[in-house]
């Protein structure tokens, strides 16, 4: 909800120029009646210039008409027409005082797990420092001994969706992909696999290789059996 512009001068010029109650304008500009009654009487805000609220958009006649009709009836300030502007908060990450103590843990997980993650990339997903991420990765933190790694986004240090976009760009900026971290039981899984595309079927196309092998090898003996008897004639006879 907008707040009101100037509540007293406000409050000042709807006494002026209204017949609503005191009740009614106190609740508008978040004043005490009996302020507003001495507004009326001329003795607070003397010499102060009434606010028009109809002019600056925050009050409609209509209203103003609709309350003076019904005593009981609360002002309610205008809508904007244009839509305000969220101002985004700069700077590092707020962390509550009671999560502070578990940073340390979501710091050794990100760098156990995702070590393509920067300092600084780390630093604002988890609102912490550099000197803090170096003390924890080189384990010279004071407590040390006690920091176990867990997930940042189950100690509600982040949220899970902008845990996933950190690693996701911190995976694109080192060029790494999540297909090239396969664990062992997708290596083992696609093993038998590349096995069977490397062995051929047995078809009718190659089918007529294996005779011609074993008619190689039953050949082969006949050829060193003639070589035998050739060898065995052209020797000379001793008894010549």
């Amino acid at each position: 909800m907008a707040q009101l512009l100037m509540p007293k001068a406000t409050a000042v010029w709807l006494v002026e120029n209204t017949a609503l109650s005191f009740g009614q304008i106190a609740e508008f500009c978040g004043l005490h009646s009996l302020e507003v009654q001495a507004i009326a009487d001329e003795e607070v805000s003397i010499g102060m210039r009434g606010l028009d609220p109809i002019g600056n958009g925050q009050l409609t006649q209509e209203e103003i008409d609709r309350c003076q009709a019904d005593t009981s009836a609360k002002l309610e300030i205008a809508k904007p027409k244009i839509p305000e502007i969220e101002n985004k908060r700069k700077g590092a990450r707020y962390t509550p005082v009671s999560k502070r103590q578990d940073r340390p843990d979501g710091i050794a997980w990100l760098l156990k797990n995702y070590p393509e993650m920067t300092d600084a990339q780390i630093s604002k997903l988890l609102g912490t420092t550099k000197p803090t991420i170096n003390s924890v990765r080189d384990k010279t933190h004071w407590n040390s001994p006690n920091i176990k790694p867990r997930n940042p986004s189950q100690l509600g240090l982040c949220g899970v969706a902008e845990l996933e976009k950190a690693i996701a760009i911190a995976r694109a900026k080192a060029g790494t992909t999540h297909s090239a971290n396969k664990s062992a039981d997708d290596v083992q899984v696609e093993a038998p696999v590349e096995v069977t595309k490397k062995e051929a079927p047995l078809t009718a196309e190659n089918w007529p290789t294996l005779p011609k092998k074993e008619e190689e090898a039953e050949e082969a003996p006949a050829e060193e059996a003639a070589a035998e008897e050739t060898a065995t004639e052209d020797a000379p006879n001793d008894g010549e």
